[in-house]
């Protein structure tokens, strides 16, 4: 489908790109480059690299992907990037290859909303269905699960860890991990309340919720050393049925909270 290719656009022949993918003006794509079925990359889009990408997914104009890490002890070594399906990343996003000490692999998910001047740093590893507002900064190794949102101009330190269903608020610096369900603004971040309105919209049954707030009230308002509040969650096991997933994940979320977690 050659009419779905500009003629300005610069296609190696070994890159791999599904019968189907539009390539916009002047865009560069290279040699070790895979795209799925579905895709559409933007006019002005550089993607380079050991980059592999899934089915429709979406590139905005003057997005850099797949190029080498920001880390000076990167040597040339065929590290990757490994974007899922149904993501939008939109105009100039910066997201690069792995590093050999951080595991080797950048990680994207499926169907996140990644908008404008985002950059994603080394070694990240980013869920599913996360809304990543304009300008988020991440550093490098920072995790993110599922169903989270972040807020604009925000930055993330490395190694940091973000929960599922987590809220980080407009301009928030993040230092400390931010568990499961829990809102977090400021700078540097507080924890402000539990997140409800995500799981919410995800169909979460009312008693379920009402376990997210018993969650939060144990962590940051029961007054409870943080081993003493592990144990407390634990013991809601059983109350409501369908929330015992909630209490596992957050219990193994705050289990390896090496970097201590937002207060």
């Amino acid at each position: 489908m050659k009419n779905l290719r500009h003629p300005t656009a610069l296609i190696h022949p070994g890159a791999k790109l599904a019968d189907d993918v539009a390539v916009g003006a002047y865009s560069i794509i290279g040699e070790h480059v895979e795209i799925g079925a579905g895709s559409v990359v933007g006019p002005h889009v550089v993607i380079g690299g050991h980059t592999t990408i899934g089915k429709g997914n979406r590139f905005f104009q003057f997005s850099s992907i797949g190029e080498i890490p920001q880390d000076k002890k990167y040597r040339g070594e065929p590290t990757r990037l490994v974007i899922g399906d149904n993501n939008t990343i939109r105009e100039s996003c910066t997201l690069n290859l792995g590093t050999v000490q951080g595991g080797g692999v950048t990680f994207v998910g499926n169907g996140n909303w990644i908008m404008a001047y985002v950059h994603l740093a080394h070694d990240c590893r980013i869920g599913n269905h996360n809304v990543i507002a304009n300008s988020v900064q991440f550093a490098g190794h920072v995790t993110v699960g599922n169903h989270t949102l972040i807020g604009g101009m925000s930055g993330i330190h490395q190694f940091v860890r973000v929960g599922d269903f987590a809220m980080l608020g407009f301009q928030t610096r993040l230092s400390q991990d931010l568990p499961p369900f829990v809102t977090a603004v400021g700078n540097p971040a507080e924890a402000k309340g539990p997140h409800q309105e995500g799981p919410r919209r995800a169909g979460y049954s009312a008693p379920r919720l009402d376990m997210i707030k018993k969650m939060y009230r144990i962590l940051y308002r029961a007054g409870s050393s943080f081993a003493a509040a592990q144990q407390e969650i634990a013991a809601l096991r059983g109350e409501v049925a369908d929330a015992d997933a909630d209490l596992d994940n957050m219990l193994d979320f705050l289990g390896h909270a090496s970097r201590g977690i937002v207060r």
